[in-house]
């Protein structure tokens, strides 16, 4: 499935949003069977996947809000799967940047850590 301009817009912006506050991209759109981590980022020693959330409007929660437990669960799989081509394993973390409406990115730093 093709990103919109929307998505691919905002991975950018917020990429670098990220970069400016002292983060290095790892790389971008790392796809598996389980799906899609939009960012990876080294935070120093750490390890951030990050998740891309745009919303064009602020409504219904807004961006942010747009992070379900099914799509954390997706995220997981995707990094454990990630993680399982690296030699060594580092700490690691998950973040999102939410983006809505024309508003200053939202940075989630831990956004989640585990989904039973």
């Amino acid at each position: 499935m093709l990103k919109s301009l929307l998505g691919q817009s905002g991975e950018s912006r917020a990429a670098s949003f990220l970069q400016a506050h002292g983060l290095r991209l790892v790389t971008r759109n790392w796809r598996c069977r389980f799906g899609e981590i939009d960012l990876v980022m080294h935070d120093g020693a750490v390890l951030v996947f990050v998740e891309v959330r745009v919303r064009s409007r602020a409504d219904f929660g807004g961006a942010a809000a747009s992070v379900t437990t099914a799509k954390q669960k997706r995220l997981l799989a995707a990094a454990r799967q990630y993680l399982a081509n690296l030699k060594t394993l580092p700490p690691c973390r998950f973040d999102v940047v939410a983006l809505s409406g024309g508003m200053e990115p939202e940075w989630i730093r831990n956004a989640f850590d585990d989904v039973g």
